[in-house]
């Protein structure tokens, strides 16, 4: 939980997405951990490849909104 607890400081010096529900979130396909992008803002998967949009400090945590990422090299 310690990772989670970085992100969300992170997060919450952003000011865009509240740190006690950042901690409880996963990706909804892989089930996996989410980082925050505050550039972007958005929640980025790894494993899923896939960045989950932050609208108005919402994550939208659908996959049918979430922007597909790049494959590395």
């Amino acid at each position: 939980m310690k990772k989670n607890t970085e992100i969300a400081k992170n997060v919450r010096a952003a000011g865009s997405v509240d740190v006690k529900m950042l901690e409880l979130l996963v990706c909804p396909l892989t089930y996996g951990s989410l980082t925050f992008d505050p550039d972007k803002e958005e929640l980025i998967s790894k494993r899923a490849r896939l960045a989950y949009p932050v609208r108005d400090g919402i994550p939208i945590m659908l996959v049918s909104e979430a922007r597909q990422l790049p494959e590395d090299g």
